[in-house]
């Protein structure tokens, strides 16, 4: 096990700025941190597991010690294959902590030996979510200060296309 390393986790279907925040912070906090997004999450995606990898990679490529990685089944499995001990959970507000909280318990039951680490967003984020930003934009707002512009351009090519 690792103490210098982290694995935050999420469907980042897409990512956003929001979530870059956690990440950039997670970042400076642990020597490598590993961006897991998830194959199968349950939610009804609009980019594919390898497009959803492709974009968070494109925007964190100027953190040298980020690396992404795509993972399926249970979350604890795969950070117990990573060698990682904590997992990075963001909040945007109290809302999420209630379910954030109860995931991190069964997390906990299911791997002791792991630590859920919450990282409140920064208040300029706390608005943000995919699932707005997707409708939104599909909608025809402007959301070019939300996300980054890799994201953008994948919305651009989805919905226009």
């Amino acid at each position: 096990m690792h103490r210098h390393l982290a694995v935050y986790p999420g469907s980042f279907d897409p990512i956003t700025c929001g979530h870059l925040d956690i990440a950039r912070r997670a970042a400076n906090i642990f020597e490598h941190l590993i961006v897991a997004v998830a194959e199968h999450s349950g939610k009804n995606m609009l980019f594919s597991t390898d497009e959803r990898a492709e974009l968070v990679r494109a925007s964190v490529a100027d953190l040298p010690n980020v690396e992404i990685r795509t993972f399926s089944g249970l979350l604890t499995d795969f950070v117990r294959q990573t060698g990682a001990r904590v997992i990075i959970r963001g909040l945007r507000a109290v809302s999420d902590f209630e379910y954030e909280f109860s995931m991190s318990l069964m997390n906990s039951h299911l791997a002791p030996e792991i630590e859920t680490m919450f990282l409140p967003t920064s208040e300029g984020y706390s608005f943000i979510s995919s699932s707005m930003i997707k409708e939104v934009y599909r909608l025809g707002g402007d959301v070019g200060d939300t996300i980054p512009p890799c994201v953008l351009q994948a919305l651009a090519g989805k919905y226009h296309s």
